[in-house]
């Protein structure tokens, strides 16, 4: 965390949402931006569930007690993130759009890929852990990335978008931001190599670009309200111009900052503007009256 923000205790806010009212295409007649957006309903929660699990067996390697505190409010906010976009997912098939044949796909990579092997004790293990470890601070890198953006997305307010859509994606994008340092600070207590750091961002970087197109194709291709659904470069880069989708240029931007010897993610993203949006959103203010 730089030193000119303080330290945000982090903890996980227990929301519910109602999908009653959201429409498939929730922001308004662009089944494009509302299905390339929808891939996170189809991602998070099976690779968030991987991050607690990887995380949950580090934590008896932490040596900092003030860096195992967030790791564990870490652990907390991304079960809550996973559980949360789970929810929706039944909501898309009352709408006629069955996600389970790419979720399907998407927990056989977290689960039998990127999971647990059979490694004998000692080396091996350790390096396994460890590329793991490197892998979610760089996946981290653009969750915080896309929590900043939506956060700024305000042509998505401007074009009518689903409000308990949004709510969802800002409460989770803020807590995305306020924790958005703890991934990469666990890699540099852990081992904090710089090739390994390449490499895993390397990685991790081309398999997000693989799923999200492969998930927005295949929401279009079943869109039951579409007759041709396709999914182009195109599309996606001029709804980044129109600021309905992050821009080519902010992506293209991401990646030398992350690559750079001096990279911290406290340069991303602003905790003050996310704990201003948790304490207005109405599904967190929603659990702290519940909690309370």
């Amino acid at each position: 965390m730089s030193n000119n923000e303080a330290r945000v205790v982090l903890k996980a806010r227990r929301v519910s949402f109602s999908w009653e009212g959201t429409p498939l295409h929730w922001v308004p007649e662009d089944p494009f931006t509302s299905h390339t957006i929808n891939v996170l309903h189809l991602l998070l929660p099976a690779g968030e569930r991987w991050f607690v699990h990887v995380y949950k067996q580090v934590l008896p390697e932490i040596r900092d007690e003030r860096l195992r505190e967030d790791v564990i409010g870490f652990i907390g906010q991304e079960a809550t993130h996973s559980q949360a976009h789970d929810e929706v997912l039944p909501h898309l098939r009352e709408l006629g759009l069955d996600p389970t044949p790419y979720t399907a796909q998407v927990g056989w990579l977290f689960e039998k890929l990127l999971g647990d092997r059979t490694l004998p004790p000692g080396k091996a293990r350790r390096w396994w852990l460890l590329e793991r470890v490197a892998l979610i601070a760089a996946i981290e890198h653009y969750t915080a990335f896309l929590g900043d953006w939506v956060l700024n997305a305000e042509e998505l307010d401007r074009r009518g978008a689903d409000p308990t859509m949004l709510d969802l994606l800002r409460w989770h994008g803020a807590e995305e931001v306020e924790h958005r340092s703890v991934a990469y600070e666990l890699f540099m207590h852990l081992d904090g190599g710089y090739r390994r750091r390449v490499r895993t961002w390397a990685t991790a970087f081309s398999a997000l670009v693989f799923l999200w197109q492969r998930g927005t194709r295949f929401f279009l291709e079943h869109d039951p309200t579409l007759v041709t659904g396709r999914a182009t470069f195109r599309d996606f880069h001029r709804r980044g111009r129109e600021g309905v989708l992050p821009s080519t240029g902010a992506l293209a931007r991401s990646v030398p900052r992350y690559l750079s010897r001096s990279y911290h993610p406290s340069q991303e993203g602003c905790t003050a503007q996310a704990v201003a949006y948790l304490a207005a959103s109405p599904a967190a203010t929603a659990a702290e009256k519940e909690a309370a």
